[in-house]
């Protein structure tokens, strides 16, 4: 275990206790020395960790301490990767141009140790067999997403007949092979999914939906039988 994967796992284990835990106990827990706790002890608190106890009357983190935003395990920092590399390899261009300058941020204030498990990760994406055309309509659709506005498609169906749809857009699913759309669909007055390849023509409306999108998600959650996590 790296020390900053130490001192990460020390912190959340303080954050369990309500109150103060004996140092032996604390360590134990880590299957680390109780001199090796202490020092860990005092670099938390010179991080601005407000860890309140000494020696025998054992220790407490104090509420409202945020952890710095890149304090990762090796784990975490592989999923990271591996996540951003296939953004980088599978969307659109402005998505995968993010992913690769996140990941550029995150290596700038990595701790050294933490920098060179990023550098060195060796989790790949591989080619796919057919890869998906995007298009400059996907920064419009997430864009709609966030901003909970009203969009008015042209749609072509497997059946090749084609319909103008205003929907309500909350969702939007990466497959392999194909991207996902769904949406309320005013026509249908029921939730509805769009093929993104097979929508011809795309325009934001000014409007925004009458409910909220968290709203909007959890229900089609519900409907479909889809877990939150």
């Amino acid at each position: 275990m790296s020390r900053s994967e130490r001192l990460l796992k020390l912190i959340h284990l303080l954050r369990s206790y309500r109150y103060p835990a004996p140092g032996y106990q604390l360590a134990e827990t880590l299957g680390i020395s109780l001199r090796t706790f202490y020092r860990d002890i005092a670099s938390l608190q010179q991080q601005g960790a407000s860890i309140e106890g000494e020696p025998g009357l054992g220790y407490v983190l104090k509420p409202g301490f945020m952890l710095p935003p890149l304090m990762f395990t090796e784990e975490e920092l592989e999923a990271l990767v591996l996540g951003s590399r296939w953004v980088a390899n599978r969307t659109d261009s402005e998505l995968s141009e993010s992913a690769i300058n996140a990941l550029v941020k995150i290596s700038a204030v990595l701790p050294a140790e933490l920098r060179n498990s990023l550098d060195e990760n060796t989790l790949f994406v591989g080619p796919t067999k057919q890869p998906v055309t995007e298009s400059a309509e996907f920064a419009s659709i997430r864009q709609a997403i966030r901003a909970e506005q009203k969009i008015t498609i042209h749609y072509l169906d497997l059946k090749e007949q084609e319909s103008i749809r205003t929907i309500w857009p909350f969702a939007l699913g990466y497959f392999d092979n194909l991207r996902v759309l769904a949406g309320w669909c005013e026509l249908r007055q029921s939730f509805r999914h769009f093929r993104t390849d097979r929508i011809l023509q795309l325009e934001v409306c000014e409007a925004c939906y009458p409910r909220r999108r968290r709203q909007l998600l959890n229900e089609w959650r519900k409907a479909e039988g889809i877990s939150s996590q």
